[in-house]
């Protein structure tokens, strides 16, 4: 029985987002690095973080942080890629 390596969360966004990589226009890479998450879900992002540090965060807490990591990475590589739209475009960044 062949064995294959587990695919990673990195993995999958990758893959949804490379095709981004080589025709993303300027003006979509800029839009894309104006993502952030709203005041208040970062105000909820930082008390389960502070609640994670201090060893408080319950299982249904701990579960949310996770999610929100999550949707921080997908927006770390889409942005990751529109910097790198934009250098080849010749643009800053």
């Amino acid at each position: 029985m062949a064995t294959t390596t587990p695919t990673t969360d990195s993995d999958i966004l990758q893959s949804l987002v490379f095709p981004f990589d080589e025709d993303l226009d300027p003006q979509a890479a800029q839009s894309l690095l104006q993502i952030r998450f709203d005041p208040k879900s970062t105000k909820r992002i930082n008390q389960l973080l502070q609640k994670n540090q201090r060893g408080r965060i319950s299982a249904e807490e701990r579960i949310l942080l996770e999610k929100f990591v999550r949707m921080g990475k997908f927006i770390d590589v889409l942005q990751a890629k529109a910097r790198r739209a934009l250098k080849k475009a010749g643009h800053s960044g």
